[in-house]
């Protein structure tokens, strides 16, 4: 599961799009669906768009994983940190929960812990 973390959050820093939408593709179960807040998606274009609309909003942060995905069965949780590259504090914090079939992510849950402004 530390491997589906890192590919997730390679996807949300990917800001080439035609490249990120490999990467969708190659992660995503074809019907995976992204639920947080602010988004309630299905399928590997909606959630493209949403992760879009996230870089043009919070362009130049970067996402990581402070530690590594707690995991059982086929679910995995993990923290996520989003801020300006070689800063210490990030602008936001939250946690994600996948599902995977295989390889693929089918569905995420985010929830947001800490949000700018």
């Amino acid at each position: 599961m530390t491997d589906i973390a890192a590919r997730y959050i390679a996807v949300w820093n990917e800001t080439d799009a035609a490249k990120r939408r490999h990467l969708v593709d190659e992660l995503f179960t074809e019907d995976a669906t992204y639920t947080d807040p602010l988004a309630d998606v299905a399928g590997r274009d909606g959630i493209d768009m949403v992760i879009a609309g996230a870089q043009q909003q919070f362009a130049g942060l970067v996402f990581s994983v402070p530690a590594e995905a707690d995991a059982h069965h086929d679910v995995a949780r993990f923290h996520w940190h989003l801020g300006v590259p070689g800063e210490a504090e990030p602008l936001a914090i939250g946690f994600d929960v996948v599902r995977v079939d295989g390889e693929r992510i089918s569905s995420v849950l985010g929830f947001l812990d800490q949000i700018p402004g």
